[in-house]
Parts: structure tokens; sequence; C-alpha cells
């Protein structure tokens, strides 16, 4: 079957790109583990950008794409008990492909991807799915290469934690990820599989994110 690129109608509504992973039992079926913390980091963006959504390769009514190889990120949001979590919203923020942030304090901000957005959010439907369009991260200076994740309910940070490439060398030369331990970095680890039929080499990943909490009703 041939990949059809949603319109981006599509990223700003139910992730629909997810479906099966979403509604057949058992699929991808993993033990629970909690997600566990991770640094902020000094890299949250000083100021949102206008344009906040689920598609971080076209910044509002754009017509330019990010540079980077574009990857579907999903997976869904689940409490402690391993029971989907709604109106979660999901943060991610992430450097360009030339490894420069949406910050204030990026070292290298004259060489940022204008037509990247940068950050991007998503709140949960009953199944807990997210849903992200962006780009395969990369590594810049220091660190491996790491997508940015925070969950809040209720207008309340619970988790922030990040999103490692499974299997990528540079992971066991990062301090912050093998702070996690075996089992933790596992658990912070996404693997990167190609899109069937994409023309363009796009990857897709999914990502279950364990919260170490139970929401109150």
């Amino acid at each position: 079957m041939s990949f059809v690129m949603p319109t981006r109608r599509l990223f700003l509504g139910s992730a629909a790109f997810s479906l099966a992973y979403f509604t057949t039992p058992g699929l991808f079926a993993q033990a629970l583990v909690r997600t566990p913390d991770q640094t902020e980091g000094p890299f949250y963006p000083t100021k949102l950008p206008l344009d906040t959504d689920n598609d971080l390769i076209v910044v509002n009514d754009g017509i330019t794409p990010a540079v980077g190889t574009i990857a579907h990120v999903s997976g869904r949001i689940l409490d402690a008990k391993g029971n989907p979590v709604r109106n979660a919203l999901v943060e991610i923020w992430q450097c360009d492909n030339n490894g420069a942030y949406l910050h204030s304090g990026s070292s290298n901000a004259d060489k940022r991807d204008k037509n990247f957005q940068g950050f991007g959010r998503f709140l949960t439907g009953s199944t807990g799915e997210y849903y992200f369009r962006t780009i395969k991260p990369v590594p810049y200076p220091g660190r491996t290469p790491h997508i940015h994740f925070k969950v809040k309910l209720k207008g309340k940070g619970v988790l922030a934690t990040q999103m490692y490439i499974k299997d990528e060398p540079r992971n066991l030369k990062d301090g912050i990820f093998l702070s996690a331990g075996k089992t933790g970095m596992a658990a912070l680890s996404a693997a990167f599989v190609p899109v069937a039929g994409s023309k363009i080499g796009e990857l897709a990943a999914k990502w279950d994110v364990v919260l170490g909490v139970t929401p109150e009703a």
C-alpha cells in the first residue's frame, strides 16, 4: 500500500496516521515501564512561536518545508495503571537540522531554519494518543539526537523527559541518556522506521509515555 501524504488539516485534528496502532489489541504491546524524568534543559522556547500546532515541518501557512528527514512521531500517554490519559497536553521541542533551537540562547541561532517550527503541542483524546509531524532529531555538540517532551495535566507539568533514537551509537556517550539506567534507557528509546511507499524517505516512530500518576476523574 502506498503512503499518501496527509493534508495539514489532518495534522491539526486526530492522529489518523496511527489509527491501527491505537485500535488493534496487542499491537506493539510492551511491558509497562514508567517513563523516566529527564532534564528539561535550557532550550525550552523563551518565546513561543505563533504557530504551536503538531506539524513542525511547515510554519503557519508557509509553503516551504523545514530541512531534514520527515518523521511521524506518535504514541499514547498512559497513567501509572496503563490507562489512556485524556486531555493531556503534550509539548515537544527540538533543534532543527542545523542543531539550532528556537531559543534566544541557542549558540548558533543565526543558522536556525526559519521554516522549522521547533515546538509543537497536541491535546490527547479518549485513547490517549498524540501525533506530531517533525524531523528526525539530529545531534549537536555534547548531545546525542533527542526530542524533548513535556506532559501537562490541567495546566500543571507532570513529566519532562526526552525521546531518543533506538540503537543510535551516540547514545552511549550521552550522560543524560545514560543516567536513566538500563531499563530507563530502553523506555526512552524509539525505533525510527521507514514509511512504506514514501518517495521522500519519511520515517515513523511510535513511543508510549507512561506517567507516574493516575489522573483524578
